[in-house]
């Protein structure tokens, strides 16, 4: 098992990461605001599949990478880095546009809905990234098996998505028409949001070698 200050830890980047403006993101607002709840929740489920596909695929990949290879940390390390330090400039640059926008899209089937929320998750890369390079700065050999300490941060990430991304669900509406009358809010917010992902960055480049 992790320690739980990491587990803590990856549990605060994966709550500022999906708080932070993605495709998945904007997709379930969309889709929330246009076919109401229901619709969202439904695309939500794709999208927990295929965060699920993504971390199988990368624990039992990372537990062999991080065995064999002994520079392997470092490199994804500072992969980890660069990319926390692209989604801050993404918040905060100046044409950032806010997640909440209103959007309209046409009504889809619950099979369609579902198959749209997985592709959205399959298809986007800050997933790929948060499991290869993110995900090993927090797993220490000597706490236990690899693996089991990949499957359990994993398991925590999709926890901590599932349920933020529901309670976007379930207040799109009313988020949006608060940001939507209130610019200098949504300008708080990506400001907040990008200043919490670049200090983690700094943090991650500056760690020691284990």
């Amino acid at each position: 098992m992790p320690a739980l200050s990491d587990f803590i830890a990856f549990a605060l980047i994966a709550l500022g990461m999906v708080l932070t403006p993605g495709p998945n993101m904007i997709y379930l607002i969309s889709r929330s605001i246009a076919q109401g709840h229901v619709a969202g929740l439904i695309s939500l489920g794709g999208i927990a599949l295929g965060l699920t596909a993504y971390m199988l695929c990368a624990a039992f990949g990372l537990t062999t990478l991080l065995l064999a290879v002994p520079y392997a940390y470092d490199a994804v390390r500072l992969c980890g880095a660069a990319y926390l330090l692209w989604l801050a400039w993404q918040a905060v640059r100046p044409d950032g546009r806010s997640p909440f926008e209103l959007r309209d899209l046409a009504p889809d089937r619950p099979r369609k809905l579902f198959a749209m929320g997985l592709m959205t998750a399959l298809l986007n890369p800050k997933i790929a990234v948060l499991y290869l390079s993110l995900l090993p700065q927090f797993v220490h050999p000597q706490n236990g098996g690899v693996l089991g300490q990949l499957l359990t941060l994993g398991a925590a990430q999709i926890a901590v998505s599932v349920t933020v991304n529901a309670l976007i669900v379930l207040s799109a509406a009313s988020v949006a028409s608060f940001f939507a009358g209130r610019p200098f809010w949504a300008t708080v917010q990506r400001w907040v949001m990008g200043t919490v992902l670049a200090g983690f960055a700094v943090r991650m480049a500056t760690e020691a070698r284990r």
